[in-house]
């Protein structure tokens, strides 16, 4: 009989440290106010960096010009999306649909390597938290100094300062509400319409609306978002194993903690090389302690692991006490980085960037859909002739007019009634109605396969698209 034990998990809740968590076991609770102490280091210029170069693209893109038109306008109303001189309708769904699968694998492969380094480089919500924090900083002053003014009696000159701290996140809101309506708006139309009030009511209605939600995300919620709302922190665990690049503490260099002179030596009294000064607590956006191990509030952004760093080199310690690791290496054990996982999500990730390609190369600047008359199938005209009716619509995908020649294959000596040469506007549908006539001692059989053929004669070369139909004689 196998006596072999069933291995269980500790679920014991830990007890927090109440110097680093504000109301004990209530750590979460969002009242709970957190004061993110500045830090500079290497991760928080790379952060800073990469936020700016975000914001940056975010704030030009739809201000960049491309052959005389705004080069990406997503126009929902008239369900068009103008991607650089590119126009893109509803039949273009799968690209898409192929992006956000791109997307998603991606964010996958990265968060099973690096874990939530998205979150602490790249998401919005830290951008915009970060910037409405220097804001803070400059206007109030440090985090010590905010904590202490903010339990004092309100003064004239604090008054001032959230004044002008309250104008500025306003500011930094509308603008970011202005840009991001911009990218489904006519942004040089919107901007100065919405400051003459002469912009309809929906674009105003979306610019507030997006420009409080910013104010009160960045401004007031900051980590509520990331901790109660974003549904990433939730799910990632799915993705973590213990090969995932995490921000980590190192415990068994780390403890004991405890206070000590630079001069004595802490081995000799029993203590690690943690001082206990909870600077790793004071500079987290999110108010955790990352000493209390892997929690997911914890979105990777390294200001812990410069905090630490800054202290080690001022105590004469060795560095990395929290740094990037694995709860492998934490543990002593080898780091296995491709591991069937990673390669799996890799692989996927890797194949629908292939599709999305494949489709992007074959979107045709143009666009011809065949709609045969149903109402009747065919009917002889005066002169003798079998004549089948069809409606074409023809798409020019581009942002340029563009004329185009038409044509039939498939029956001998069809006539043609209506034009065979049409100007279309940029991103714009045609609506052409045509016949086709022909003589019935022509037609082998009652139902004959045709193709409608449409050709743009560009600078560079001809563009060609073929529409499969059907043509539908006498019945015998």
């Amino acid at each position: 009989m196998n006596q072999e034990r069933i291995k269980i998990k500790d679920v014991t809740p830990k007890e927090y440290n109440p110097k680093t968590h504000k109301g004990g076991d209530d750590r979460f609770n969002p009242s709970n106010r957190i004061y993110v102490r500045a830090m500079k280091g290497v991760y928080q210029q790379l952060r800073q960096r990469m936020g700016w170069l975000m914001m940056g693209l975010f704030l030009i893109l739809p201000w960049i010009t491309y052959n005389g038109r705004q080069a990406i306008l997503l126009d929902i109303g008239r369900q068009q999306f103008n991607i650089f001189g590119t126009t893109f309708w509803p039949q273009d769904l799968m690209l898409l649909a192929s992006l956000l699968m791109v997307a998603a694998f991606a964010l996958f492969f990265v968060t099973t390597f690096l874990g939530r380094v998205w979150c602490g480089y790249m998401c919005p919500q830290t951008v915009w938290t970060f910037i409405y924090i220097w804001f803070e900083e400059k206007l109030e002053g440090p985090a010590n100094k905010r904590r202490s003014r903010d339990n004092k009696a309100l003064t004239a000159d604090l008054v001032v300062r959230k004044t002008l701290k309250h104008i500025a996140w306003l500011l930094v809101a509308l603008i970011s509400g202005l840009t991001f309506v911009g990218y489904f708006l006519p942004i040089r139309e919107l901007v100065p319409g919405f400051f003459t009030f002469s912009a309809s009511f929906l674009a105003v209605f979306w610019v507030l609306f997006f420009t409080f939600c910013t104010y009160g995300n960045a401004g007031w919620m900051r980590s509520i978002v990331c901790i109660h709302m974003c549904p990433y922190a939730r799910f990632q665990s799915a993705m973590f194993d213990k090969d995932t690049y995490i921000v980590g503490y190192d415990a068994a260099r780390g403890e004991k903690r405890g206070p000590r002179s630079r001069k004595t030596d802490h081995k000799a009294q029993g203590l690690g090389d943690c001082i206990d000064c909870n600077l790793c607590v004071q500079v987290c956006p999110t108010g955790i302690d990352i000493r209390d191990g892997l929690q997911y509030e914890c979105i990777n952004c390294g200001a812990c692991v410069d905090a630490c760093n800054q202290t080690m080199d001022k105590m004469g310690y060795p560095r990395d006490l929290i740094t990037y690791t694995t709860e492998h290496k934490l543990e002593g054990k080898k780091t296995h980085v491709m591991r069937p996982k990673l390669i799996g999500y890799g692989a996927v990730m890797l194949a629908m960037f292939g599709l999305m390609a494949y489709l992007v190369v074959s979107v045709q600047p143009m666009g011809l859909d065949v709609i045969r008359d149903r109402n009747q199938l065919f009917r002889i005209n005066t002169e003798g002739l079998v004549e089948n009716t069809y409606t074409l619509k023809i798409l020019n995908k581009t942002q340029q007019d563009a004329t185009y020649q038409l044509q039939v294959e498939g029956l001998d000596n069809a006539q043609w009634y209506g034009p065979q040469q049409v100007n279309v506007n940029a991103g714009e549908v045609f609506t052409l109605p045509i016949s086709l006539g022909v003589d019935p001692y022509e037609l082998e059989r009652p139902i004959v396969d045709i193709r409608f053929i449409m050709e743009h004669q560009g600078s560079e070369e001809t563009k060609r698209l073929v529409t499969d139909s059907r043509f539908i004689g006498e019945l015998r």
